[in-house]
C-alpha cells in the first residue's frame, strides 16, 4: 500500500485500525503474520568459506602450486618462502573484508529500542520490534522513528531525515498532506521513516511498514544484493598471472621437449630442469611488493585526511575518470550562513563563511537603518544557541535560525545578553501553515511582539514598515519592492526569511493567531549553505587532470545549480537532472545523459545506483562519495565509495572503502594524486 497517496482515514481502513491502536491480541496475531519490526542480517560466508576465496586468484594459485613443486624437488626453503607470503597476503584481505561486513550490522542498530505506542486505547512504552502494520506511534522531540509510518496528527512536527534523503534542513511534516505518484521520498510531509529523529514538535502516525519493508530496510537489502565488483588493479593482476601461468608451462614444455629430441640428458633430469625452471619464472615476490607498494600509499593518503579501508582502493583512486560527489558538507560548509540583509532602507551584503564570528557588513544602496533591529528580530525570535566546543562554533538546534544568531554576532549583538535584556513572556511557534513563528518580550515597560516566517506569509498580515525610524504604511509599490527583491533572493537558491514586529499595551495571557495583525515589516534576510572556499580549485583541478566531476545532491535543483555555478561545475547552459527526470529514463537514455549532466538534485538512493552503474557502463572508473544511509548501495556499487568522516553514519563509513577525514572535497583531489 502507498500510503501517502490517500487520505489518513483510507489507511486507517486498510489497516483495520483506528486512533485508539491495536488491541493487545490483535498486535500478537499480526506478529505473527509480519514478523519482528527489526533488519535481518542475512548470513553472510562462513570464516571457513572467506578464507579459501583469499586463495582464489589466479596468481596466488600458481604460487601455491610452484610451492608445492619447490617442496618436492629440494627446494624447502623456497617452498616456505612462497607459502608465508600466500598465508600474509591471505590475512591482508581477510581483516579488509570483515571490516566491509560490518554494514549491514549497522543498519540493524538504526532502529529505536523503546516507543510510545497506543494499545487498547492507552498509551505504553513498547520495544520497537513488537511494533506491527496498524499500531498508532506517538512521537515527540528527541524521539527516533521506530518504523515507516502515514502521520495522522501533527503539531509543528520537524523530522531530520538527512541520513535517507541527503536533505540538511529538518523536514517539516503535515498528516492532512496528500502526496502523488510522482512525489520523491524527501517531499512526503505525510510519512515518517525509520531511523529518522524528531527534532521539533510532537505528533502520530500509523505504522504502515516494519522490518525489511521499511525505507531503511529495502537499503539493508540492497546493499546485500549489490555486487562488488573487481578493482583495475585485481584485473590487471589476474590477467598477468594467466598469461605468466601460461607463458611458463608453454616455456617448460619447449624446453623439455626441445632436450628430449636432441637427448641433451635423460627424460627424468629434463624433467627436473622444466621444473626448476617453471619455479624460478614465478612471481613469487610479485604479491609482497604490490602488498608494500599499497601499503606506503596508504600511509601517505593518511596525511591528506584520506583514510583507506581497502588496500586495493590505493590503486583504483588513482584510475578515477569521474567523482561523484554529494553537495552539502562536501562541497559546501554545511553551515547555513546569511550572505543578504534587504531593509526598507537599504540593501547590505554579509561576508564570512559557516559559522565562524568573521564577517562584516557592506552597504550596496541606502542606509543601515533599522539593521540592529532587522538582526535583533532574528535572534530573539529563535529556538536554537551557539556554543563554543573545542575551539570551534557549533550549532544547538535548527541550523537556519543559528545562522541568524552567527549574523547578529558578527554586529557585536550577542544572543545571551539580548535574551536578558528582552526576556521572552509568551509565543506562538512555527507551523507549517502558518509558515511563522512570533515570540512577545519586555524591555522597560515595552512590550514587543517578534514575528519571522515566509515572507509571502507574513505580507499577508502587515501593513506598516519601519523606515529610519519612522513607523509609516506599507504602499503598494513598497510591496512590489521587496517581492522583487526576496525573488531574486530566490533566484540565486537563497533561503529568505522576513521579520516584522508589533507593539502591545499590557500582557496578554496568551497569545492568540489574531495577534499576528497589523504588523510593521523590518526586511528579509536570505541565507545559504555557502561552498567551500577550496572547492572551486579541487574542480579545476579535476578538469585539468581528466577527471569529471559530478554533483549528486537530495537538495532541491535551483540549490544545486547555484552553488554548481559558484564552483566552478556549472554555468548559465548547464542543465540539472532531477530524480523525476532519472525515473522517466530508461537505461540506455540515461547512459546517454550522464555523460553531458554534471549536476543532479532530489534523487533517492536507487537514482545514486542507476547513475553509478551508467557511468561504468560507459567505461568510467567511478569514485561516489556519500555520508548517509541512502548513499550506501552507491558507495557499494562504486568502483571505490568514499565516505565523509565527521557527518557520515556508521552505515556509509563500513560500506565504504575510504574515509575522508575532514569531509573536504579537495581532500579527495590530494588523494588522487596520491593514488596516481
Amino acid at each position: 500500500m502507498q500510503a501517502h497517496l490517500v487520505s489518513k482515514e483510507e489507511v486507517l481502513a486498510k489497516l483495520k485500525t483506528d486512533l485508539t491502536g491495536l488491541q493487545v491480541e490483535e498486535a500478537s496475531e499480526r506478529r505473527k503474520k509480519f514478523g519482528k519490526n527489526e533488519l535481518p542480517i542475512e548470513k553472510g560466508r562462513s570464516l571457513g568459506q572467506k578464507i579459501l576465496a583469499q586463495f582464489a586468484d589466479f596468481l596466488v594459485i600458481i604460487l601455491i602450486v610452484s610451492a608445492v613443486i619447490s617442496f618436492f624437488v629440494g627446494e624447502s626453503l623456497d617452498a616456505l618462502l612462497i607459502i608465508a607470503i600466500v598465508i600474509i597476503n591471505a590475512i591482508f584481505g581477510l581483516v579488509q573484508e570483515s571490516k566491509a561486513d560490518k554494514a549491514l550490522e549497522a543498519l540493524a542498530q538504526m532502529s529505536a529500542p523503546k516507543t510510545k505506542v497506543l494499545r487498547n486505547g492507552k498509551k505504553e512504552f513498547s520495544p520497537a520490534s513488537e511494533l506491527v502494520p496498524g499500531d498508532i506511534v506517538i512521537l515527540e522531540t528527541g524521539d527516533s522513528v521506530p518504523a515507516d509510518m502515514r502521520l495522522l496528527e501533527t503539531t509543528n512536527l520537524e523530522i531530520q531525515e538527512a541520513a535517507l534523503t541527503g536533505e540538511s534542513v529538518a523536514a517539516s511534516k503535515d498528516g492532512d498532506f496528500i502526496a502523488n505518484e510522482k512525489t520523491q521520498l524527501a517531499d512526503m510531509k505525510n510519512m515518517a521513516f525509520m531511523g529518522t529523529v524528531v527534532t521539533y514538535g510532537r505528533g502520530s502516525g500509523v505504522v504502515v511498514s516494519t522490518g525489511i519493508n521499511t525505507e531503511v530496510g529495502k537499503i539493508a537489502h540492497a546493499i546485500s544484493t549489490v555486487d562488488t565488483s573487481p578493482t583495475p588493479l585485481q584485473i590487471k593482476l589476474d590477467n598477468l598471472g594467466k598469461k605468466l601461468g601460461l607463458g611458463i608451462i608453454i616455456i617448460s614444455v619447449v624446453v623439455f621437449l626441445v632436450g628430449l629430441v636432441r637427448g641433451i640428458a635423460t627424460p627424468l633430469e629434463l624433467f627436473m630442469t622444466a621444473i626448476s625452471l617453471a619455479v624460478a619464472a614465478i612471481p613469487e615476490g610479485l604479491p609482497a611488493v604490490v602488498t608494500i607498494v599499497l601499503a606506503l600509499g596508504m600511509t601517505k593518503m593518511s596525511k591528506r585526511n584520506a583514510i583507506i579501508r581497502r588496500l586495493l582502493a590505493v590503486e583504483t583512486l588513482g584510475t578515477t575518470t569521474v567523482i561523484c560527489s554529494d553537495k552539502t558538507g562536501t562541497l559546501t560548509e554545511n553551515e547555513m550562513t546569511v550572505t543578504k540583509a534587504i531593509l526598507p532602507s537599504g540593501e547590505l551584503d554579509i561576508t564570512g563563511v559557516g559559522y565562524s564570528l568573521e564577517g562584516e557588513f557592506h552597504l550596496l544602496t541606502g542606509n543601515d537603518s533599522g539593521l540592529e533591529a532587522l538582526l535583533s528580530a532574528g535572534v530573539l525570535c529563535n529556538d536554537s544557541d551557539l556554543v563554543e566546543r573545542s575551539g570551534n562554533i557549533e550549532i544547538i538546534g535548527d541550523p537556519t535560525e543559528g545562522g541568524l544568531i552567527v549574523a547578529a554576532a558578527k554586529y557585536n549583538l550577542n544572543k545571551e545578553e539580548l535574551t536578558q535584556k528582552y526576556p521572552r513572556h509568551l509565543e506562538i511557534p512555527f507551523d507549517s501553515e502558518r509558515k511563522r513563528m512570533s515570540t512577545l518580550h519586555s524591555y522597560d515597560n515595552n512590550l514587543t511582539l517578534f514575528v519571522k516566517g515566509a515572507f509571502d506569509e507574513l505580507m499577508k498580515v502587515t501593513d506598516k514598515v519601519l523606515i529610519d525610524g519612522k513607523v509609516v504604511l506599507l504602499t503598494d509599490e513598497m510591496r512590489e519592492y521587496f517581492t522583487k527583491k526576496n525573488e531574486e533572493m530566490a533566484d540565486s537558491a537563497l533561503r529568505v526569511l522576513a521579520f516584522a514586529y508589533k507593539e502591545f499595551d499590557s500582557l496578554p495571557e496568551k497569545l492568540e493567531l489574531t495577534d499576528e495583525s497589523n504588523l510593521v515589516f523590518l526586511g528579509l534576510m536570505g541565507m545559504i549553505d555557502p561552498p567551500r572556499k577550496e572547492a572551486k580549485d579541487a574542480i579545476l583541478q579535476c578538469k585539468t587532470a581528466g577527471i569529471k566531476p559530478k554533483m549528486i545532491t537530495g537538495d532541491y535543483a535551483k540549490t544545486a545549480l547555484a552553488i554548481g555555478k559558484q564552483i566552478g561545475l556549472a554555468d548559465e547552459n548547464s542543465k540539472v537532472l532531477t530524480g523525476q527526470d532519472i525515473s522517466e529514463l530508461d537505461d540506455k537514455e540515461l547512459k546517454k545523459l550522464v555523460e553531458e549532466g554534471d549536476i543532479y538534485a532530489r534523487v533517492s538512493p536507487m537514482h545514486k545506483v542507476r547513475i553509478v552503474n551508467a557511468l561504468k557502463n560507459n567505461g568510467h572508473i567511478v569514485a561516489m562519495t556519500g555520508d548517509g544511509v541512502n548513499d550506501a548501495m552507491a558507495l557499494k556499487k562504486a568502483d571505490i565509495g568514499i565516505s565523509m568522516g565527521i557527518t557520515g553514519t556508521d552505515v556509509a563509513k563500513q560500506t565504504a572503502d575510504m574515509v575522508l577525514m575532514d569531509d573536504n572535497f579537495a581532500s579527495i583531489v590530494g588523494a588522487v594524486e596520491e593514488g596516481r
